[in-house]
Formats: C-alpha cells, structure tokens, sequence
C-alpha cells in the first residue's frame, strides 16, 4: 500500500462531511478523497435494485482510478441497500453506516427511541435486524424525513435554513403512540447532524440526538491501524453532478480540508 493512497468517503451528497470531520480528529494525516454522488440524488427515492447496482458500479470505476486504501461508504440508505454487493466487487476494506440504534438503546431512559432516517433507509430489513439485536423490550419509531436534506445542504453552503421541514419532521414522530415519551433521537441519515442544533431546539430538552459519525471513524481508524499516511497532494472533493454547482461549497469544503474540487 503506498503511503499516498487515500481513504475514499463515497455519499450521495455532502451528509457524510460529518463522518470526516470525526476521521480527522483520528487520522489527521490521512490522505482523503470525498466523493458525492449528487448526479444520484434522491437516493431514498430510487428502488433497491437501482441504489444498489449504482454505487456498486461507482465505486468500482473510483476505486479504480484513485486507489483508495479503504472505501466508506457515508450514507445510510446506500449501506443499508448496498453494502454487500460493494464488499464483493472492492478488494479494500469497506466501512459501511448503520443507524446508531444500538446506542440509543443503551441511552434511553423512557425505552422509546424516534428514528429519522430516509425512505428506503426506514423500511430496510437491515434496520429491521438491528431493532431485534438492540432494541429489544424497547420501542423504536421511524420517520422518514428526506425533506431535511435540503436544509441540512442549504446550511453547509451558508444560506437560510427552512425551519418548517424540521418541525414536520418532529411532529410527525411526537404524533406516533408514546412519540411524547422520545427521548433518544438516531439520526440515520448523514446529512441530519449537520441540523443538530435546528432539530433539539424542536425537540426541546431531555432529549439526546445519537449519530454514527464518530463510531464509523473509529472502525475506519481500526482498519487502518498501523499504516503509515503522506498526504503529497491536496485532498479532493469530488463530484458526478454539474461542477458549477459543487463550486459553490467551496468555502465550506475548505473547512473539511477539501481544497480541490474536480467532477468525476
């Protein structure tokens, strides 16, 4: 493995910014390509078998052209769907997310967990599985809130975020039976945490909002234990939908480190 090879964090969009932040605080000399795939968008709208047949057929062409050490694949709903088929075409390690149920199962106080996630992530057997190995004896409410995606994009790049699409969000999981006694939120959606503040302010005290952004990096610096990094170029973000567009988070994408900005 060369010393320059870098680790490749694949989203949709721009949520798993939140899983590189955490990266860095552990792997800050580590050589980083961002990839988002924002000519895919929405991919909670999209079949299994089109989320499925598009990422494992992307990361094949960019794992080939940037020989990445290890892929992560940032975003819930491609790993929940995705995650396997990836893990037999790739010869590198691959970090999928989860939601974060097994900590919020160990939080909680009141057993009644709300979970925000997209669409396809909320329906997904996978979320099934880990409800039955972590949450047992608790209650788990799902919510599928894609509308947070814009807000939590419109925030990263500096404009005005809408407020309305997170009161939905909350209300919808309070309205459920025992949604008045939540008080553990996952946010299984990447680009969530990036409204964090937004979405506790809605929520209101006693409640705590649980993400897998550090435990992914965590299991991404494990893998990786004991490699040596050398970061000889900048680390590049990198798009598949129209670059203009991706121009305009340059500001925000510095601050992640990003400093190169190409389209795939």
């Amino acid at each position: 493995m060369e010393a320059n090879s870098p680790i490749l964090i694949f989203d949709t969009g721009v949520g798993g910014l939140t899983v590189l932040a955490e990266l860095r605080n552990l792997l800050p000399d580590a050589p980083v390509i961002f990839a988002a795939d924002q000519a895919g968008l929405p991919y909670g709208e999209k079949s299994e078998a089109e989320v499925a047949a598009r990422v494992a057929g992307l990361l094949g062409r960019m794992s080939e052209r940037y020989r990445p050490r290890l892929a992560c694949i940032a975003c819930n709903t491609a790993s929940t769907i995705a995650l396997g088929m990836v893990r037999e075409v790739l010869e590198i390690p691959v970090v999928g997310t989860v939601p974060a149920i097994k900590p919020a199962a160990a939080m909680t106080e009141t057993g009644v967990i709300g979970l925000l996630g997209t669409k396809a992530t909320i329906r997904q057997p996978y979320v099934d599985r880990l409800e039955a190995e972590f949450a047992q004896g608790k209650t788990l409410l799902r919510h599928g809130a894609p509308e947070l995606v814009e807000p939590a994009e419109a925030k990263l790049r500096g404009k005005p975020v809408d407020l309305a699409p997170v009161r939905n969000a909350v209300a919808a999981l309070r309205a459920m039976p025992r949604g008045a006694e939540i008080d553990t939120v996952v946010l299984a959606c990447t680009h969530f945490p990036l409204l964090r503040a937004e979405l506790a302010a809605e929520l209101g005290d006693g409640v705590t909002l649980v993400d897998g952004a550090a435990g992914i990096a965590r299991r991404v610096a494990h893998l990786l234990d004991g490699q040596v990094f050398d970061r000889d170029r900048e680390d590049m973000a990198v798009t598949t939908g129209p670059l203009d567009d991706f121009v305009s988070l340059t500001p925000a994408l510095a601050g992640y480190g990003l400093t190169r900005i190409v389209r795939f």
